[in-house]
Formats: C-alpha cells, sequence, structure tokens
C-alpha cells in the first residue's frame, strides 16, 4: 500500500479555506479552476474531470466540520484502484491554515502518479484560495 501526503501552507482565513474544502459537489472546481474542467455530483458519488483528460468517479464518505476535514475515495474512472482513502483537512496555523491532503492507495504502483497529481493540485488549490481572500499576504 502507498501512503501518499502533500500539505502546504494557504495565507487565508481557515474558515473561508474550509467552506471550499467541504463542499463536496462543487469543491474541486472551486478550489482548482482550470487543473479540474469538471464536476459532476449525484448524491454520494461525484465525477471529476482534469484539465489532462484524466475522469476519476469519487463516493464520498465522511465530513467532520469540528475537525475540517473530509474523505473520500477513488471508486472508478480513468484509475482504478483495488483500495483508495483520501482525506482532505484544514488546520489554523499562525495567520492562515496549512492544507494537509493525504491518501492510502493500492496498488503501491499507482501511488508515483497519484502523488505528482496531489502535488500539482495542492499548489493551484493554495493560489486559488489565497487569490480568492482580499489583501491575503504574500506567503514566504
Amino acid at each position: 500500500m502507498a501512503f501518499l501526503r502533500t500539505e502546504i501552507s494557504i495565507a487565508a482565513d481557515p474558515a473561508t479555506v474550509w467552506d471550499v474544502i467541504r463542499d463536496f459537489a462543487a469543491g474541486p472546481l472551486r478550489m482548482a479552476p482550470g487543473f479540474v474542467i469538471g464536476c459532476e455530483a449525484d448524491g454520494d458519488v461525484r465525477v471529476v474531470t482534469f484539465a489532462d483528460g484524466v475522469v476519476v468517479h469519487e463516493r464520498f464518505v465522511e465530513r467532520d466540520d469540528g475537525e475540517r476535514r473530509i474523505v473520500y475515495s477513488v471508486i472508478g474512472g480513468s484509475i482504478r484502484p483495488d483500495h483508495d482513502r483520501a482525506e482532505m483537512r484544514v488546520v489554523a496555523e499562525g495567520g492562515g491554515c496549512r492544507f494537509v491532503w493525504t491518501r492510502d492507495l493500492l496498488p503501491a504502483e499507482l501511488g508515483p502518479g497519484v502523488q505528482a497529481a496531489m502535488d500539482r493540485g495542492a499548489e493551484v488549490i493554495g493560489r486559488t484560495l489565497e487569490a480568492a481572500v482580499p489583501n491575503s499576504p504574500t506567503p514566504p
């Protein structure tokens, strides 16, 4: 099993960032426009289309507003893991927050490609959410 992790600091209010991350139905388009070009939700399943042509079907698992944590799993599409459990978390940090994205993935051979996509996605998420907040300080 591959354990994947990417995290970034975001110079924005944690509650504002969480409002976007917690949105299972439209969050991908809100947090990563251009990187994500489509997102359609039907109940607890969404279909996310990425700019590179990858399409993933994801199932909502759990959301904890108190912990600012959402969990979902890839269940099909262009990538068909035997097991997937992804968690996005927003943690207050200084004057902003930390975005932590982890994933357990089988088979482990999918890890490098998925990790690279998570890293690119996190960069877009950080830029997007900082730009959406007026007077956000420029990150170091």
